[in-house]
């Protein structure tokens, strides 16, 4: 913390900078680094929202701290007028989309964008290493793509029939979503790769793998 300062002090930011994410990498509860952190990130990226979770973690780990209250009550109103501000974009941007009619074009071609980007990255999350545009390519032509597994290509097809069914069942429901519809999705998620075990509560226990539970 001290080499942090005498850094900062003397105007090398980048060095100063590598010292702060040092001394936090080794003391992420230490309230004075903490404090200070924050302070060097105002001073010179004018990152007041970071400076100002960096605050709130210092009074976390001690209530008292006198250069972390005065910090603190300085950033809450500015971060709390960002967020109204980011919040008013983001309503004006639904507002915006909520206007445009279904059957616009522009609004059918990025839903079905939007459709693909999702399965892609919902499947990639578990290792299917098919692209982007191989899993467009099997939802639109349901051809097999050479030289991948049949379990990934399933994994996307099953993935494809449960949305199909939440956006032609569920997705118009009014009443509540059941114990039964969430096995209903799982059946189809897993219909294709394990149609056994689709649709079934798991009776075996699983665990993360390298993890000791505590």
């Amino acid at each position: 913390l001290k080499a942090a300062l005498e850094m900062k002090k003397i105007g090398k930011n980048d060095k100063a900078s590598k010292l702060f994410q040092h001394a936090f990498s080794l003391s992420p509860k230490h309230a004075d680094i903490l404090n200070h952190y924050g302070e060097f990130l105002e001073d010179t990226k004018k990152d007041v929202v970071k400076a100002d979770q960096l605050y709130t973690l210092a009074l976390t780990s001690y209530p008292d701290h006198t250069g972390a209250l005065s910090n603190r009550q300085r950033t809450a109103s500015i971060v709390e007028n960002l967020d109204r501000e980011m919040l008013k974009k983001i309503d004006d941007k639904r507002d915006a989309l909520s206007s445009i009619p279904d059957n616009n074009s522009a609004l059918c071609r990025a839903k079905k964008e939007a459709y693909f980007q999702h399965i892609y990255h919902t499947v990639a999350i578990e290792g299917n290493t098919m692209t982007l545009q191989q899993t467009r390519s099997i939802l639109e032509t349901r051809i097999a793509v050479a030289g991948k597994s049949i379990a990934e290509h399933n994994e996307i097809l099953g993935l494809d029939a449960a949305m199909k069914y939440i956006n032609t069942t569920l997705l118009y429901r009014l009443r509540d979503i059941t114990m039964g519809d969430v096995l209903e999705i799982h059946k189809r998620v897993l219909g294709h790769v394990d149609p056994i075990e689709g649709g079934q509560f798991r009776r075996t226990q699983v665990y993360v793998g390298g993890h000791i539970p505590p």
